[in-house]
């Protein structure tokens, strides 16, 4: 069929495809290194507990059949492996169906990591990982051109992504609608980056300036990936560069770095060429190819039903699945904006009744110490420094895992302390644990220069009183 095949987007296919490859490859490496102590056997929210419970027992996975660490450590460096080989170009070696199949290995392996990950994979570049996982099967490999179904049904998933953020922040906030949001998110984000401190520092014109060019592009620009080039070409490229400036400005794991992954599908061969960059392969689509495809393209439209009502519902859903296969979600960040950042600080002590005797446990990324200034981890995720900074939002809906933790840490498991960044009892764990709350703000340009900390903090409740075994 002529309207079938779309030649031109041979580099955006396999660009895609390559750089979906990396985040599946990320993706499976975090939860390798992170589920014994999240969601292990032993863990802080164990997944045979969870399977055993009602809506466990409904969750899609290969964990059904049986679950145990080693099998999950398997399926993790199983999916990892897998990645890697589609990275380096395996699935265009194969024949069309068993490259096809191929894709399909890291979407169900991965698919059954989410259904049993719980509060720990509950974020929304979970399903918008698997929503893109799936969708890669259906793009073809060198043996038939792109198929324009496929691509459609991409620039639908990127135009769910930035209008569904763009409608919760409208929504959600007035600090939006008056352009002030970036008044306070560089100093409340979740796990600020190494340049965040600047980026709070910016003039509050520039801060105004930039949230309405967010608006811009997360209102109006996904519109123009349905028209022809160059409009939708320029659309693309406008997406790209805002998701770069996010992802300078602190760390969302793989959200912005998948939906760079994305719009990279929607630059046509005639822009790549300019930078060198060239890919083809044999035009010829087999028939059993284009009824697969138009399968999953009628799919794709009834399922888009949920989410398209719920972009236009009075009460808009965020990161949201209507399916247990997380296919065809409804997404968006930071619909609320938080002005205040309190962080929860765990303390341990040998004589928890001298005040000088209170050492701090460090995280690898969520502030802690004022002078440690802030990491790059992006695209890969500390599930753990993440839901310190929800459970600072919310302090007691998170004990059921909170409480866990700090006995592993007055036990001085190993596995625990491996996801912290500095342990103050290398000998022999504390007698005593408890958990501080504290008010953090960025230094003034003056206190940085004066004192070289990047916080200042000060105390302003406990969480959690002196705790021992």
């Amino acid at each position: 069929m002529d309207w079938f095949a779309a030649d031109g987007y041979w580099m955006g296919r396999l660009l895609f495809q390559r750089s979906l490859a990396v985040v599946y490859l990320v993706a499976f490496v975090c939860a390798a290194n992170q589920f014994r102590v999240l969601i292990g056997a032993q863990g802080l929210t164990p997944v045979p507990a969870y399977l055993r419970r009602a809506y466990g027992r409904r969750s899609p996975t290969l964990f059904r059949v049986r679950y145990s660490d080693g099998l999950f450590a398997a399926v993790a460096w199983a999916g990892a492996a897998v990645s890697a080989a589609l990275l380096l170009g395996l699935a265009d070696l194969l024949p069309l169906w068993a490259g096809m199949l191929l894709w399909l290995v890291p979407w169900v392996l991965y698919l059954s990591i989410v259904n049993v990950g719980q509060v720990w994979y509950g974020f929304g570049w979970e399903s918008l990982l698997c929503e893109c996982g799936w969708y890669a099967v259906f793009l073809g490999n060198n043996d038939v051109s792109p198929p324009w179904l496929a691509l459609i049904a991409l620039r639908w998933l990127l135009f769910r992504l930035e209008f569904g953020a763009g409608m919760i922040k409208m929504r959600g906030s007035h600090v939006w609608r008056d352009l002030t949001a970036l008044y306070y998110h560089h100093e409340t984000q979740p796990m600020p980056g190494p340049f965040s401190w600047y980026f709070h520092h910016l003039p509050k014109p520039l801060h105004r300036a930039e949230v309405l060019a967010n608006h811009v592009t997360q209102l109006v620009v996904p519109v123009l990936l349905f028209l022809p080039r160059p409009v939708s070409t320029v659309a693309a490229v406008v997406m790209i560069v805002t998701q770069l400036w996010l992802i300078a400005s602190g760390n969302f794991s793989w959200l912005n770095w998948l939906a760079v992954v994305i719009a990279l599908s929607v630059v046509p061969d005639s822009l790549w060429s300019r930078v060198g960059l060239s890919a083809s392969g044999t035009a010829s689509s087999p028939a059993w190819f284009e009824a697969v495809v138009i399968a999953f393209a009628a799919v794709v439209l009834v399922l888009s039903w949920w989410p398209a009502r719920n972009l236009v519902a009075r009460r808009q859903l965020m990161n949201a699945s209507f399916n247990r296969l997380h296919l065809v979600n409804a997404y968006g960040a930071f619909g609320s904006i938080t002005r205040v950042r309190r962080e929860i600080v765990v303390e341990g002590s040998d004589n928890p009744f001298e005040d000088d005797a209170w050492r701090e446990y460090e995280f690898k990324g969520k502030p802690g110490d004022p002078w440690y200034r802030p990491r790059q981890f992006a695209p890969y995720h500390l599930r753990l420094d993440w839901l310190m900074w929800f459970l600072a939002l919310d302090r007691t809906s998170h004990l059921s895992w909170f409480m866990p933790f700090l006995r592993k840490l007055l036990a001085g498991d190993e596995a625990t302390l491996k996801l912290l960044r500095h342990n103050p009892f290398p000998d022999a764990p504390p007698l005593a644990i408890r958990a501080v709350v504290y008010e953090y703000r960025y230094t003034t340009r003056a206190e940085r220069r004066a004192t070289g900390a990047w916080w200042h903090r000060e105390r302003c409740g406990e969480l959690v009183p002196p705790m021992s075994l």
